[in-house]
């Protein structure tokens, strides 16, 4: 088998995505020059998108303690949260960026079906799902093309599968015209104590391949994630999985009814890099070996070469290592659920991971010098202040003209994609299976959970916005964390802990590993003042374009999944206005401030302006004193002022009950700033009449900054006396606008 492989070189070593240096450290390990399945092995579990090498060494500064956390980064397929009660909540994000570009129907499927392996996979069954989507014109045919494909993809996976999705985020910008980020969040419940481990222990014990049977598709597909985008890579469109849902929903229920058997020692899914990366995870961890005959590997096609059976992607599969004597225990299982389970292979003391194929020795490595913290690449990589900050220094506010008609100004606004209902695309998942989710009819800033026999729920959300990273990747990545902090508050729960999925550009771009680092320390900086440990994620570089000699990286975007937990879900605060009469208060400091504003973006073109007006101890402090407003019972509604600012969040308020509002301006701040500006640490919150003393005298009492800003009131929208217009005409824009540009 061997003697038909391709002659391995240094070219070969580069055409497979390593480098000359990395060659070369390859045969000091091994002490020979590897050859081509032992390349493959090497190229994959080096690549980026395995290893983290350019991105280990600062990953490690985020803080990675909480006083909830049972799993933390990198111990796990995913992070765990203790909740109470005996339960513990596992959750991650994980991206699907290059396989949806190319094809985005099963690269977004496959993504979701991915992430949620990674829950069950510990014995976590997944009740939630989240999304982060970035898309780039939402004008041209192109990004069309890409949305339908995505929305489609997750949400027949998701359905399929029977998971709902709860929540999410949709952002377009022309950045993403070539590159689109498609991040997948997951989110599963087990009781403490009875999660699986991803380890191989004990020599001896039979290691076996379960789910669905290996094909092509896949193969080298975490080397395709870890390159950029160019006008050729249609053509690596066999590294794109092909996912099937009911497959996993079959595996999902087989794996946790193996689980209860007592049989598994451990168990992992098959991911990136396939078997390569199961074996040589689990064993390294277990600092064991393992022995694998290929030729026993079910596979879908006929004469599937040994590196191809290695580095398939296909999905559906876990790998899962039982104890000796207790083999028949699985094969009952599976053979249930009408599944393959195939011993191909057993654990060894060796720490070697030694691959056969029809009797013959075909690559034999050391399994811990595959893996992150081992003897793979940990590399820093060279910084540079980008020069475009250089712009963003010069913006002034005096030159943004102030609107001539602000009714006709917040109208264009309310044309951006951004801003208005993202229906056409939640429409299309199912939010509602299992009965679980709390927030479908009754919206809040973050997406609950109920938990079933129990007053608990959960929260969670997904947060970033781009431009705010983009202008200051330092201040922006805290302020991701600081809303997806806000969004759970205001919706009655208290943070726990984050996953994050950072993607950015190539990496040996001084520019981008500037904004990656910078990015770094500000969510460490935000995490520690919340509490919020990092609970693992993922890093997706290269998410730039080379096409005709351009290259075009995308916004630095820091995606920020969080989970909270509602103690009782009494305390469950929703967005929306609930009575004419009611008093509107914002809680928070206003600012002549429009940095990065989406009206500076679409009103008055202006793309490079400061991130907004944010200061950390403040945004505690309002979030803070709202928790203990909340379980005091005092407001009836908390929405958080973000994108689009104040009349926006008052829009977003409006709409659920159709109720307007009656509200006046500070004058000391300019008006466009006061209605449009998206300075932070700022809350919009409606009270009763009859609470609103004690409002006012719990926020003068704490210093909490606070102002008010009028009254609920029926069917108009009337801002310093001035008639914005029927809510209902706003209210048809809000939901047809992206529904009429894809149907269009």
């Amino acid at each position: 088998m061997q003697a038909t492989e391709p002659q391995v070189t240094v070219e070969t070593a580069k055409n497979l995505g390593l480098t000359e240096e990395e060659f070369h450290r390859i045969n000091d390990i091994l002490g020979r020059t590897p050859n081509f399945t032992e390349l493959s092995i090497f190229s994959v579990m080096w690549s980026e998108h395995c290893s983290y090498k350019n991105s280990i060494y600062w990953l490690k500064t985020l803080p990675r303690e909480g006083k909830h956390l049972l799993v933390g980064a990198g111990e796990e397929n995913a992070g765990l949260v203790d909740i109470g009660d005996g339960l513990a909540c596992a959750f991650k994000i994980e991206s699907h960026n290059h396989p949806s570009a190319i094809e985005p129907y099963q690269g977004a499927a496959t993504g979701v079906g991915g992430i949620h392996r990674d829950i069950f996979t510990m014995g976590a069954r997944p009740i939630a799902a989240l999304n982060s989507l970035r898309f780039g014109d939402i004008e041209s045919s192109k990004t069309q093309h890409l949305i339908r494909g995505v929305v489609k993809g997750i949400g027949d996976y998701g359905n399929c599968f029977g998971v709902p999705t709860v929540g999410g985020e949709v952002y377009f910008n022309p950045c993403y015209n070539q590159n689109i980020l498609v991040n997948a969040m997951s989110v599963g419940l087990v009781k403490a104590g009875q999660t699986i481990s991803a380890r191989a222990d004990g020599p001896g014990n039979p290691v076996f391949i379960v789910g669905s049977a290996t094909g092509k598709d896949g193969i080298h597909g975490a080397t395709f994630a870890s390159a950029d985008l160019t006008e050729d890579s249609a053509e690596d469109l066999p590294a794109v999985q092909v996912g099937d849902p009911f497959q996993e929903k079959l595996l999902l229920e087989a794996t946790l009814e193996a689980i209860k058997t007592g049989a598994i020692v451990g168990m992992q899914d098959m991911g990136a890099a396939g078997i390569t990366c199961s074996t040589s995870e689990m064993s390294a961890k277990s600092q064991t070996g393992m022995r694998i005959d290929l030729s026993r590997v079910p596979t879908r096609q006929a004469h599937m070469k040994p590196f191809e059976i290695l580095l398939s992607e296909s999905q559906e599969r876990m790998l899962i290592v039982a104890h000796k004597g207790q083999e028949q225990k699985l094969f009952d299982v599976f053979e249930k659920w009408d599944l393959v389970c195939e011993q191909i292979g057993e654990v060894t003391d060796t720490g070697r991971l030694e691959y056969f194929y029809e009797g013959e020795k075909v690559a034999d490595v050391i399994a811990d010098a595959l893996v992150l913290g081992g003897g793979a690449p940990v590399y820093k990589r060279e910084q540079k202040k980008p020069e475009y900050l250089k712009n963003i220094a010069k913006f002034k506010l005096s030159k943004i003209a102030k609107p001539d008609n602000y009714v006709e100004a917040a109208k264009k606004l309310f044309t951006s994609p951004n801003l208005v209902s993202k229906r056409w695309v939640y429409e299309q998942y199912d939010s509602m299976v299992r009965t679980n989710t709390v927030t479908t009819n009754t919206p809040s800033d973050a997406a609950i959970v109920r938990i079933k026999n129990a007053q608990k729920a959960l929260a969670v959300t997904t947060d970033c916005n781009s431009a705010y990273v983009y202008a200051d990747p330092y201040v922006g990545a805290m302020i991701a964390v600081a809303e997806a902090a806000r969004n759970i508050v205001c919706s009655g729960g208290e943070p726990l802990a984050i996953t994050n999925c950072l993607n950015f550009g190539n990496p040996y771009n001084p520019e981008v590993y500037w904004q990656f680092v910078s990015a770094i320390k500000g969510m460490g900086d935000a995490c520690r003042k919340f509490s919020t440990p990092v609970t693992g994620g993922n890093v997706s570089f290269y998410n730039q374009s080379v096409y005709k000699d351009a290259t075009e990286p995308v916004y630095p975007t820091p995606t920020i999944g969080m989970l909270g937990l509602l103690d009782d879900i009494s305390t469950h605060t929703t967005l929306n206005f609930k009575k004419p009469g009611h008093q509107i208060y914002m809680i928070g400091t206003p600012h002549n401030d429009l940095g990065s504003s989406e009206y500076l973006r679409w009103v008055h073109q202006v793309e490079h302006s400061p991130a907004p007006v944010f200061d950390l101890d403040e945004e505690f402090h309002v979030q803070l004193h709202l928790k203990k407003l909340i379980r005091k019972g005092v407001i009836e509604s908390a929405h958080d002022i973000s994108d689009g600012g104040l009349f926006t969040c008052l829009l977003e308020a409006s709409f659920p009950n159709g109720l307007g509002f009656i509200v006046e301006t500070d004058s000391n701040f300019r008006k466009d700033a006061y209605l449009f500006g998206e300075s932070q640490s700022r809350i919009m919150i409606s009270v009763s009449v009859e609470n609103e003393d004690e409002l006012v005298n719990y926020l003068n009492s704490n210093n909490v900054s606070f102002t008010k800003l009028g009254e609920v009131a029926g069917q108009q929208i009337i801002i310093d006396e001035e008639n914005y217009g029927a809510l209902s005409d706003w209210k048809h824009q809000f939901d047809t606008l992206i529904e009429e540009k894809m149907e269009s």
